[in-house]
């Protein structure tokens, strides 16, 4: 494993802890060094930041990776890439593979990971085969990101519901975000074995539960099996969309910390639908999701609670 941060929970499970930065291209082209198959799930994530620190770690990082798969002779490259590089500021119901790459995204994070995913891609050979999932919000037991943060601005009461409030969205549970890889890497491999190009190799997959679920339905469910206070605010997506251009603006000429409360890109995503046929990745790499939304949820809850009750 080669990543920044030390991860001693796996460490202490047998795994090599490489500490480098993909733009460190010696190290990178020794980490592949042997390896069958890389897992490329690296990357810079968030919703605001210079566009070119979002090129270096993204692009340019995956391109170091592809550099070094190619010189140490790895087989497969498992890239994981996002919904969001489909972007397009509509609604995305039952949406399928046949969408086109986004070129005009307010973030930087769906425009680099496009291009990273395109060049992953293009990178597909008899000899190194490529394949990536476009995993939708991942979330479960241990969530560092998606859950607390909503939990954070719902207890803050900064939480507010975008547009009509009843667009649908697509989730995946961490569980099955790791089957899909696992399944990515076997259908690869079957390349290999039998020297032909299966359909995955070369090809991006939307990975979810395929249980598309009212967004703020499901928010609101967590909140109150929590005891926490519903969000019943509304704020129009125009009204969202004009602040959150004020704040990017602001972040952009002020000494202002972390991410902006407010971007274009997060009040589109919080108002329209975002849910995703799930046939190809079906068809071609075998997935089924294990863990159902409800089951999943009922054991985030359960967590939440046990960690409440030792605080």
């Amino acid at each position: 494993m080669l990543a920044r941060t030390p991860a001693p929970d796996l460490e202490a499970r047998g795994v090599r802890f490489i500490r480098a930065s993909l733009d460190d291209a010696a190290a990178v082209r020794a980490a592949c060094r042997g390896i069958g198959t890389v897992f490329h799930v690296a990357a810079k994530v968030g919703v605001w930041g210079r566009h070119e620190d979002f090129f270096r770690a993204n692009v340019l990082g995956t391109r170091a990776l592809l550099t070094g798969c190619r010189e140490q002779g790895v087989a497969r490259v498992v890239h994981t890439s996002t919904p969001s590089v489909v972007y397009n500021g509509r609604d995305l119901a039952g949406a399928d593979e046949s969408l086109p790459l986004t070129t005009a995204c307010p973030s930087p994070y769906p425009l680099t990971k496009a291009i990273a995913e395109a060049e992953v891609l293009a990178a597909n050979s008899p000899g190194l085969r490529t394949v990536a999932l476009r995993p939708h919000l991942i979330w479960g037991v241990g969530d560092p990101h998606l859950v607390p943060r909503i939990l954070a601005r719902a207890r803050s009461g900064r939480l507010r519901i975008v547009g009509h409030g009843r667009n649908r969205v697509d989730m995946v549970h961490v569980d099955n975000a790791a089957d899909a890889h696992l399944a990515a890497e076997q259908a690869l491999a079957k390349c290999h074995l039998i020297g032909d190009t299966l359909p995955a190799a070369g090809r991006a997959y939307f990975i979810t539960n395929d249980e598309p679920v009212v967004l703020w339905d499901w928010v609101n469910g967590l909140l109150a099996a929590l005891g926490e206070q519903p969000v019943t605010t509304h704020v129009s997506l125009a009204a969202a969309s004009a602040v959150g251009a004020i704040c990017e603006a602001a972040w952009r000429v002020l000494p202002l910390q972390g991410e902006p409360p407010m971007t274009r890109f997060i009040a589109a995503e919080l108002a329209k639908d975002h849910w995703f046929s799930l046939a190809a990745a079906r068809r071609d790499l075998g997935y089924v999701p294990r863990v159902s939304m409800a089951e999943g949820t009922a054991a985030l809850v359960a967590s939440l609670r046990s960690a409440a009750k030792s605080a």
